[in-house]
């Protein structure tokens, strides 16, 4: 899967991306119509540890999921993100199987 990653106010290193193409691409394991998604990343500047927003839409057929979490480094914002992505997907592949 395509992973567009844009980092905000900061330049994301290879490590870091690589680690999100990683995490995303497991998305497709839940549902596999996943047309493209788009990360975004971004510093605040507060005196908050948790100042790392990580922001995820990934787009399927008819619709689109939005996931925002903020946290104090960006593999935990991935790894809770990807979390609640699956459930999402999952709740999808369900609903749709039932309609048929």
């Amino acid at each position: 899967m395509k992973v567009n990653t844009q980092s905000v106010n900061f330049n994301a290193d290879q490590k870091l991306l690589d680690f999100i193409q990683k995490r995303m691409d497991k998305l497709e394991l839940f549902y596999d119509k996943v047309i493209k998604s788009d990360v975004f990343l971004k510093v605040e500047n507060t005196r908050d540890k948790e100042n790392k927003i990580f922001e995820a839409r990934v787009s399927v057929p008819g619709d689109s999921f939005v996931v925002k979490k903020q946290c104090k480094s960006f593999e935990e914002g991935a790894d809770i993100a990807v979390a609640s992505l699956e459930r999402q997907l999952k709740k999808r592949k369900e609903k749709l199987r039932t309609h048929l």
